[in-house]
């Protein structure tokens, strides 16, 4: 039998100290080179520590939750055998002149005749870090999600494909106590509305099915609110309430299409990513039967007085209950304003399988310094809630810090 060899953390990088968040073998587990051994995670990546070589782990030097660097001892590893003649052949060998005591030796042969056999199941399943963390966040136990990756790799769709299995049997989250409110005072008690019942389903799938994260950023619109106040009385004579969400909108449509990212979804079989070539926008409307959103369609190629009369007469329609189910589909990305109520942020959710909402609470003039003084400015907080699958957060501030931009230069869209 070889000696054990040690096992350290390879070269990471520039990262040091860094937490063991998973391990992936366990003693007498049987790898193969680059079979994943543990799981560390930094404070902006998650990585694996692979096997050198073939060999039966030996004893394991590290917990969950140690936290270790470039060189530090991982594990014991136990060398396979080279080759299967130097162990299984011999031993036969020498047994076979043996004329009284033949029948010990097989008893012997096994050990060595294992090294040969394909290695066993890990103990723990073949998953990224990234994908055990995922699993962590949604409480889904790795052990019992089948893989559809290479080597039944566990990947992010085979955790989401299990909860929604859990979903379906009702197993999926602790059950909220039920409680007799009676007990405690006058209640009333009152059916869930129609357009309750389909929107909350939804929004609870979008919320378990996408990574959501919200950048916030504020925008300048001094600019943009002295001509809207310019150009109200003339969209009045055509019977146009002029307001700053159609500005919103167009500049939104306009810095969309410099970043397709932000205009894709994830194909249903969750493989591919399908860019769209058309700007539909939505606009969620706060309707007495609950929140539905119509889509102003090509709203890149609309000026804005036709986005507002359009946004205006979709609302109504909304408000009435008289949208059509197709005038709610198609839409590339969301608005949602509730600037005419109050708020300074919030997180808006996906309105799947859209890849971003922007959210925008109300405008306040603020003192903002010009590089001499403190000047008021009107600024309009922008709260973007976007899929972390499809955009990372360099691109997310990208693309608001952008939308600020326009916004604060109006009249570089309307030309």
């Amino acid at each position: 039998m070889a000696a054990p060899v040690e096992v350290t953390v390879p070269d990471i990088g520039d990262f040091s100290d860094v937490e063991v968040i998973e391990l992936l073998v366990k003693a007498g587990d049987v790898v193969a080179p680059e079979d994943p051994l543990i799981g560390l995670e930094s404070d902006k990546a998650t990585m694996e520590v692979p096997a050198p070589a073939a060999g039966t782990v030996r004893e394991l030097k590290v917990a969950v939750g140690d936290r270790v660097s470039e060189g530090a001892l991982i594990l014991l590893l136990e060398p396979a055998a080279e080759s299967p003649s130097s162990e299984s052949v011999p031993p036969s060998s020498e047994s076979a002149p043996s004329s009284s005591e033949p029948k010990p030796s097989p008893p012997e042969s096994p050990p060595p005749s294992t090294e040969s056999k394909p290695p066993p199941a890990p103990s723990a399943p073949h998953a990224s870090p990234g994908v055990h963390r995922f699993a962590r966040e949604l409480g889904a136990d790795l052990s019992g999600v089948a893989g559809s990756g290479p080597h039944q790799r566990v990947l992010e769709e085979d955790v989401k494909e299990h909860i929604r299995g859990r979903l379906a049997g009702g197993g999926a989250l602790p059950g909220v106590p039920a409680v007799d409110f009676a007990r405690f005072g006058e209640v009333e008690v009152k059916k869930i509305g129609r357009i309750k019942k389909i929107s909350g389903p939804r929004l609870h799938a979008s919320w378990l099915n996408i990574p959501h994260v919200t950048h916030h950023d504020d925008a300048d619109i001094t600019e943009l609110e002295q001509l809207r106040q310019s150009l109200k009385d003339k969209a009045a004579e055509k019977n146009i309430r002029l307001t700053n969400l159609a500005f919103i909108t167009k500049a939104l449509a306009y810095v969309l299409a410099a970043h397709p990212d932000f205009n894709a979804s994830f194909a249903a079989d969750g493989q591919s990513i399908v860019y769209k070539k058309y700007i539909h926008i939505g606009i969620a409307v706060d309707t007495a039967a609950g929140l539905m959103v119509p889509v102003l369609r090509d709203a890149d190629k609309k000026t804005v007085l036709q986005l507002a009369a359009e946004m205006a007469e979709l609302s109504a329609r909304a408000r009435d209950g008289k949208i059509k189910a197709e005038e709610m589909q198609g839409g590339s990305i969301t608005i949602t304003s509730i600037g005419g109520i109050g708020g300074t942020a919030f997180t808006p959710i996906i309105n799947a399988p859209e890849a971003a909402i922007l959210g925008i609470t109300r405008a306040r003039m603020r003192p903002q310094w010009n590089g001499e003084t403190f000047a008021p400015r009107l600024m309009l907080p922008l709260d973007l809630s976007y899929d972390h699958r499809l955009i990372d957060g360099a691109e997310a501030a990208r693309f608001t810090a952008e939308l600020c931009r326009v916004l604060g230069n109006i009249q570089e869209v309307l030309l």
